[in-house]
């Protein structure tokens, strides 16, 4: 069997550690190198398999085939840089990029393969279809509202999953998330308009990761809801999508391409 070599960029952090925590179980993988930032607890040290953490994704480009990223946006970044210059594959798990940063991403899967996704669990993007369908099969004849939930410490919001989510029912219903998305209710307000999307957030305690689309009608409603308990969900599904890129040819693909 051909394993895939991965490197883990945020391998200190919450999901670095659950994604180191899961290798083992694939077979088709082997840990190759491991980073973070330069004062992040343990670098220089053996974080697993006798990989040591790092500070410099350069210094070991040729010690992996596919880079794994769940930082933040301007660790993402850089990375992405090293990876051009390296001709290596790239998982990005990373949420709440502008639209340059975007913009720049796409312009990089034009010379190395990216798998982007706002969120790697299979039943998410089990979901996704669901309300695409739910959204096309109800269309005007209901309000749709995300509300999502997370820890504390999560830095972006709406989450990425609940944009992706906000996506998939705009298609549903042949609308533009950018034209009828509604963050944020406060005051008086006015009538909801039947096409708007609402999204409500959430942010306390160690929540992993709750979402629900609504889809309310009069005298019913439908909701269509994924929680997570824990991140093992996410980082199983980033190591099957990182196997699945090693030998693709550049372009920008999502969880739908692998698990198509």
């Amino acid at each position: 069997m051909t394993q895939t070599r991965i490197a883990i960029l945020g391998a200190a952090g919450r999901m670095g550690r659950a994604l180191l925590e899961a290798v083992p179980h694939h077979g088709n993988l082997r840990l190759g190198a491991a980073f973070d930032r330069a004062d992040a607890p343990g670098i220089g040290q053996p974080i697993a398999d006798g990989v040591k953490l790092s500070s410099d994704p350069r210094a070991a480009a040729d010690d992996y085939d596919v880079l794994i990223d769940f930082t933040r946006p301007e660790g993402t970044l850089a990375a992405l840089e090293t990876c051009l210059a390296s001709g290596k594959g790239m998982v990005i798990g990373t949420t709440g990029f502008s639209a340059e940063q975007r913009a720049l991403i796409e312009a990089a899967s034009r010379r190395i393969p990216i798998c982007l996704s706002g969120n790697f669990s299979i039943g998410v993007n089990l979901c996704l279809a669901l309300v695409e369908h739910a959204a096309r099969v109800l269309g005007e004849t209901v309000d749709i509202e995300i509300v999502e939930a997370h820890h504390r410490h999560k830095v972006d919001a709406p989450s990425g999953t609940a944009l992706m989510l906000g996506e998939a029912a705009a298609r549903g219903v042949g609308r533009s998330l950018r034209e009828h998305a509604v963050y944020a209710r406060e005051g008086h307000t006015g009538a909801r308009t039947r096409t708007d999307i609402g999204f409500a957030t959430i942010r306390g305690g160690d929540v992993v990761g709750d979402h629900t689309v609504m889809f309310l009608g009069d005298g019913e409603r439908v909701e269509i809801a994924h929680k997570a308990s824990n991140r093992a969900n996410f980082s199983n599904g980033a190591l099957r999508a990182a196997h699945w890129l090693q030998d693709k040819a550049p372009g920008l693909y999502s969880m739908k391409d692998v698990l198509a």
